[in-house]
């Protein structure tokens, strides 16, 4: 291992134990029998899941999950019963089911990597909702409200237009480009697939105005002021400053609940969840069932239209 008068942080091996912690020169030199797993190996484990194909989005999430980990790992020895017990106080600290059954693949994706399957766990068994939680879904009026309280920031506005009209992801908002615009259909390329997204008529003519008034040229629409494409936790922090204003709640206001308000909307519409599969980009129409379900209110109600009661 080289070294380097710079700190940092290594995920160290020593009799079986993994731990993310800060070292310098001192700490190697003193402990030149240990093995240390640096950032070095977080890089090896991020370039392996680069070659899988995996989004720059999902690599981020996979080497977050694994510090989270680390974190809770402190200095004990790597064992299955660490590991266990990590999955048992996961959903302690607030976690839903399916965020912790996420973040315990990431984590077994990395005992693989790091030779240590023997410490993988199992995932949560969950059943299928036939619903969604209302306090989760944005509706169409809140969503209008949003819109009416965005109208001040024209980039926001047509922004939370752009994601809501055409269903596309918040990572997809970068092939948004002047020229893609002007020819009505974006080519988005996004988890090993390519698809063409037809922009709708009215969308396109707004963000054509909104181009010709900031002086848009070429590239990026939603870019920032150096011309890069405007990232997600920009956008997601911009929509929830929203929330007050529009007296919507800030659990409901985020970019993938516009996807799914889409979704929704069209499904309504058209009864056709293969095209709206074929929309989404999604490779299984399982993905797009959870999309469209209604909430427990709506569930009720259809529930009761039965006439199965006395």
């Amino acid at each position: 291992m080289k070294k380097s008068s710079k700190a940092g942080h290594a995920l160290c091996r020593k009799n079986g134990i993994i731990s993310l912690r800060p070292y310098g020169d001192t700490e190697r030199e003193n402990n030149m029998n240990e093995t240390y797993i640096t950032t070095e190996l977080l890089a090896q484990y991020a370039h392996k899941l680069y070659e899988e194909e995996k989004s720059s989005a999902t690599i981020q999430k996979y080497i977050r999950d694994v510090r989270t980990f680390s974190k809770y790992a402190g200095s004990q020895a790597l064992t299955k019963d660490l590991t266990i017990a990590y999955k048992r106080d996961l959903p302690t600290r607030g976690y839903t089911i399916l965020s912790v059954n996420s973040m315990l693949a990431s984590l077994n994706s990395f005992l693989v990597f790091c030779g240590r399957a023997d410490c993988k766990v199992k995932l949560y068994r969950v059943q299928k909702k036939t619903y969604l939680a209302a306090n989760r879904e944005l509706s169409k009026a809140e969503y209008q409200r949003l819109l009416h309280a965005a109208r001040k920031d024209q980039r926001l506005w047509l922004l939370l237009q752009t994601l809501c009209a055409t269903g596309i992801r918040v990572s997809e908002l970068q092939y948004f480009t002047v020229e893609a615009v002007r020819a009505g259909e974006i080519s988005v390329a996004c988890k090993n697939k390519t698809r063409s997204i037809l922009i709708p008529r009215g969308l396109q003519n707004i963000l054509l105005q909104y181009v010709r008034s900031a002086g848009i040229e070429s590239g990026h629409i939603f870019r920032t002021r150096t011309g890069k494409p405007i990232n997600r936790s920009n956008i997601w922090s911009a929509m929830k400053r929203l929330c007050a204003q529009a007296n919507v709640n800030p659990d409901k206001v985020f970019p993938h609940n516009l996807r799914k308000l889409f979704a929704r909307t069209f499904y309504r519409m058209e009864k056709d969840i293969a095209k709206l599969a074929d929309i989404l980009g999604h490779s299984s129409i399982n993905t797009t069932r959870i999309y469209i379900m209604s909430t427990g209110t709506e569930h009720r109600h259809q529930m009761e239209k039965l006439g199965l009661l006395a």
